[in-house]
């Protein structure tokens, strides 16, 4: 069995504070995009792990090693699989891939043993492997609360044309929240946001994009300011990071800006990616 793990991307994150146990209480506008991982699942004699990336370690940290033991303490199931994982979402990218390929997981075993999943139970196992897991079991553009267990989705119609540059490093999730300053970072209006993603106004959407985490992330990893800087300079409508980064999305209405943009970062070394927002 095979399932396809789709990357996302924040058009909006608002970091609203701390919570008492720790966590950040956020709002986000997150939507799939084309762009993902392929898991295949394959009953074997052992429990075996394999990946077409290196760097990939299948230790109590992965996110899929997480699945698979969630679903044997609370579903008893003991059948081992031969899990293959082609990786193509960066890592520390903010796009979820590791959430991503759990999430397929997820959908991979409710499938294979006809468990026929409840919403709650989706949300439960999600929550238990991590923050945005949740959101990639529905791969659906949603506003999303709390810590991610809160979902309304909806429907975007504004065409975007994206192009999606990351430099070599990456950022660190923790030490971007370690160095947030809640004052002093951006706090967009993801409401406002989807009304006009509803409506269709791109000009007021790219008006209301913004990102908590991209003032302490660029303190981490200044060439992500220099991407950004240097697409909006080669025509770009817009240009934001996604989650807490290395990622940039790049948006265009115009191809040939983006096609000179792609160039233009190849170039420089970046992974570069033209996608689209996931039909749903």
């Amino acid at each position: 069995m095979k399932e396809r793990a789709y990357a996302k991307i924040n058009l909006a994150l608002n970091v609203k504070g701390r919570r008492e146990d720790g966590y950040h209480e956020l709002e986000m506008i997150m939507v799939p995009i084309d762009f993902y991982d392929e898991i295949e699942m394959i009953p074997s004699d052992h429990m075996n792990y394999h990946c077409n990336r290196p760097y990939i370690v299948f230790n109590e940290k992965n996110t899929i090693v997480k699945t698979v033991k969630y679903f044997r303490e609370n579903y008893g199931i003991r059948q081992n699989y031969r899990i293959t994982l082609k990786k193509h979402i960066p890592t520390r990218a903010g796009m979820a891939g590791g959430s991503a390929d759990a999430a397929a997981l997820i959908r991979l075993y409710d499938r294979a043993h006809h468990l026929h999943l409840s919403d709650e139970e989706k949300k439960k196992a999600a929550l238990t492997i991590g923050a945005d897991v949740l959101f990639c079991v529905y791969q659906r553009p949603a506003l999303v609360g709390g810590i991610g267990e809160e979902l309304r989705f909806f429907k975007p119609s504004v065409p975007f044309r994206i192009l999606l540059v990351k430099p070599r490093k990456g950022v660190s999730t923790a030490e971007s929240f370690r160095s947030l300053n809640l004052e002093a970072c951006d706090h967009p209006d993801v409401y406002a946001l989807q009304e006009a993603l509803e409506a269709g106004d791109y000009e007021r959407s790219i008006s209301l994009m913004g990102n908590s985490l991209e003032e302490p992330s660029l303190r981490l990893l200044p060439v992500i300011g220099e991407i950004k800087r240097d697409c909006l300079s080669l025509g770009a409508d817009y240009a934001l990071m996604s989650g807490s980064g290395s990622t940039v999305f790049v948006l265009s209405q115009n191809g040939k800006t983006l096609e000179k943009i792609e160039r233009k970062m190849k170039e420089r070394g970046f992974f570069v990616r033209k996608t689209r927002i996931l039909d749903v």
